[in-house]
Parts: structure tokens; C-alpha cells; sequence
């Protein structure tokens, strides 16, 4: 700005007039509808499923030492002849395998639990899948992991719980109220 003679150059000119109110203007932040108790519901048998089954993952490593000794005694048998090293080395390989494959299950049934919270449709049908698979794969890892005796019982009576859990959970979602709700575009 150039000096002008006059005395005016202490002045700012007047901000421009403010907009008018209006009833037709967005929120600043979108609203977002509760999720509903059916679905809340799910999501708690999900995570109750997942720690069942963390449970006995977290006790067959903090028992890894008997089970590898086990393991060790399975491998020695199917493989008659061999030497202790690589009876040692494939009895780990099946431990750390099995408690590998069924981390791997439950993180991705994790992940898709969280897509059907973000209200993705389509997740439910992939957790569905994916439940169908821990079948089997309980079914291997039972082999390898599950222990003789008493403890072996509460081994697959945690799992067979955290399987009806996470399918008691997985009904829950299919049912219409949880289908309408995550058909409904967040508003």
C-alpha cells in the first residue's frame, strides 16, 4: 500500500458482511447412529471366542516345554530311524505351525469383525468362511497341541466354547435387525 497524503493510511478497510442464516447447511459432524444391541451382542461373543481360544494358545506356549517332549515322542514314532535332531526340529516345526495357523485364524476373524463394525456387509459372509475354516484347523492343531489327560479335556472344552461362541455371534449378525443396520448408510 502506497502512501497517500491525508491523513487515512491508519485506516483498514471493513471486513466483508457476514452470511445469513441458514437451516439448509450440513452439520459440521455427521451423525452417527448407535450400533444396536444385537450387534453389540455379537461383538461380545466374538471377543469372549477369541479369548478362549488366545487362552489356550497362551497355555500351550507357556507349557511348550511338555508339549515339544511329547511332540518329540509322536515324531520319534512315525519317523522310527531317525536322528534326535531332526525328530527335534520337526516337533517344533509342528508346535510353532499349529499355534501359527490358529493366530493367523483368529487375527483374521478379528479383522473382519472390525470390517462388519465399520458396517461392511459383505464381512459377515467372509467371517462365515472364515469360522468354517477354524474348524479344521482346530481339528489339526488339536493333534499337536492337545495334551493327555485332564488338561486335554479343558484344552478342547475352551476351544469347543469359543467355537459356539463365535458362531452364536456370527447368527447374531445374519439376523435382520443387524442386517438392516448394516444395509443403512451411516447418515
Amino acid at each position: 500500500m502506497a502512501f497517500q497524503p491525508g491523513g487515512d493510511e491508519g485506516r483498514l478497510p471493513a471486513p466483508p458482511p457476514r452470511p445469513g442464516l441458514s437451516y439448509s447447511a450440513p452439520p459440521p459432524i455427521p451423525v452417527t447412529s448407535p450400533v444396536p444391541r444385537l450387534v453389540r451382542t455379537a461383538r461380545t461373543l466374538w471377543v469372549l471366542s477369541f479369548a478362549a481360544g488366545l487362552a489356550v494358545l497362551l497355555g500351550s506356549f507357556l507349557a511348550r516345554d511338555s508339549n515339544l517332549q511329547r511332540l518329540r515322542g509322536v515324531v520319534g514314532d512315525m519317523a522310527a530311524g531317525s536322528d534326535a535332531g531332526s525328530v527335534g526340529t520337526a516337533a517344533e516345526i509342528v508346535f510353532w505351525g499349529s499355534i501359527a495357523a490358529l493366530l493367523l485364524v483368529t487375527a483374521l476373524e478379528a479383522a473382519f469383525l472390525g470390517a462388519v463394525l465399520g458396517r461392511r456387509n459383505w464381512a459377515r459372509w467372509v467371517l462365515l468362511l472364515l469360522l468354517a475354516a477354524h474348524v479344521p484347523v482346530l481339528l489339526l492343531a488339536s493333534a499337536f497341541l492337545v495334551p493327555s489327560g485332564a488338561e486335554g479335556s479343558y484344552v478342547v472344552m475352551a476351544w469347543g466354547a469359543g467355537l459356539l461362541l463365535a458362531a452364536a455371534g456370527l447368527v447374531l449378525l445374519f439376523l435382520p435387525a443387524a442386517g438392516a443396520w448394516l444395509k443403512r448408510k451411516p447418515a
